[in-house]
């Protein structure tokens, strides 16, 4: 049986702070590289889809990384009735997003990239989320905080978008922007554990 490798240091291709801290919170060291990669609007793809291309083409984005490092990237898609809810680009976008997510169910697919040696590994996780009935009030005092501006479907689960949920069925962290069970199972599944001294 092959000795499992034991790596203290992951390269991740975002700019994401929550995604660096998700994975710090596993022990290891983050190298942040942003990656080249322009996300662009493809709404002739499913969104689980759209997830995974979007995770792949970041990972592809980060070029010259040493032979043995292990760089991951990810990309978490908001998915209405099939329809994929992106960042919005201002205020009256993010407030319709909510508006449509108010009192329903939707899913929350995030797909990551991960690559060590010659080898990438694709995984995608997701989790369905319902939404409590929002008042036009409670839309706009979200919306006024700012914090739907750099997340998918105008909302981030932590923290204040916490009380636009009323209930999840899945991972959390798969909402939150990165299925930290998921990728270290998947490590661990081809000879990879992390390890470190925090």
């Amino acid at each position: 049986m092959m000795k499992p490798r034991v790596i203290t240091t992951l390269v991740l291709a975002s700019i994401s702070p929550r995604r660096r801290e998700l994975l710090a919170s596993l022990g290891v060291d983050v190298d942040v590289v942003p990656s080249s990669y322009i996300e662009m609007n493809m709404p002739e793809l499913p969104p689980i889809e759209l997830a995974r291309t979007h995770a792949r083409g970041k990972l592809q984005g980060v070029l010259g990384q040493p032979r043995d490092a292990v760089v991951v990237a990810a990309d978490t898609v908001v998915d209405l009735d099939g329809k994929a809810l992106g960042k919005p680009s201002d205020a009256r976008e993010a407030s319709a997003m909510l508006s449509a997510l108010s009192g329903r169910r939707h899913m929350v697919h995030t797909a990551f990239a991960v690559t060590f040696e010659n080898d990438v590994i694709e995984r995608t996780a997701s989790t369905e989320v319902r939404f409590a009935p929002l008042s036009q009030q409670e839309i706009a005092e979200y919306v006024a905080t700012g914090d739907s501006m750099d997340k998918a479907g105008a909302y981030g689960i932590q923290g204040r978008g916490a009380t636009l949920v009323e209930r999840i069925d899945g991972d959390f962290y798969t909402v939150m922007g990165f299925p930290l069970g998921l990728f270290v199972r998947t490590l661990r599944d081809h000879g990879v554990i992390l390890g470190g001294t925090r």
